[in-house]
């Protein structure tokens, strides 16, 4: 896909590290997306519920302060049950894995490279998409 047909592709990044967020953020306009981004999952759901234009993908931290990336990405799919999610997490347990295979979910590991950061988004925005979206068990 060529960096002109990605600004069609809007991406949602949320995390709390001001730092990953920037390195996200550059990385993916740099790439040719259009990005928004936030550190407060609240302020996510947010922009689901206002953002008029589509968004393709939610790129969210699994571990968060006042929400965690899964129930983030859980709320936000209730609004957009079109939006692809990609997480992203230094830390894999159980129930991080166990979603990630109930929900065919795509883990980005922390850290990561700006190769593997592109690689995944491009391979979670190439996904289908299950709906109507399940919810783990």
């Amino acid at each position: 896909m060529s960096p002109s047909s990605r600004l069609a592709e809007t991406i949602l990044v949320v995390d709390d590290d001001p730092e990953v967020l920037s390195l996200a953020v550059d990385t993916l306009k740099r790439a040719g997306y259009t990005v928004l981004s936030t550190i407060d999952s609240r302020e996510a759901l947010r922009v689901a519920r206002a953002h008029v234009e589509p968004l393709h993908l939610l790129l969210t931290d699994v571990v968060m302060p006042l929400m965690s990336g899964l129930q983030l990405a859980e709320e936000f799919r209730a609004l957009r049950p079109e939006v692809k999610i990609l997480l992203m997490s230094a830390y894999r347990t159980q129930e991080i894995d166990d979603y990630r295979e109930a929900q065919r979910v795509l883990i980005l590991d922390k850290p990561f490279t700006v190769v593997a950061l592109e690689r995944k988004v491009r391979a979670a925005l190439d996904q289908p998409i299950q709906v109507p979206w399940p919810r783990p068990k």
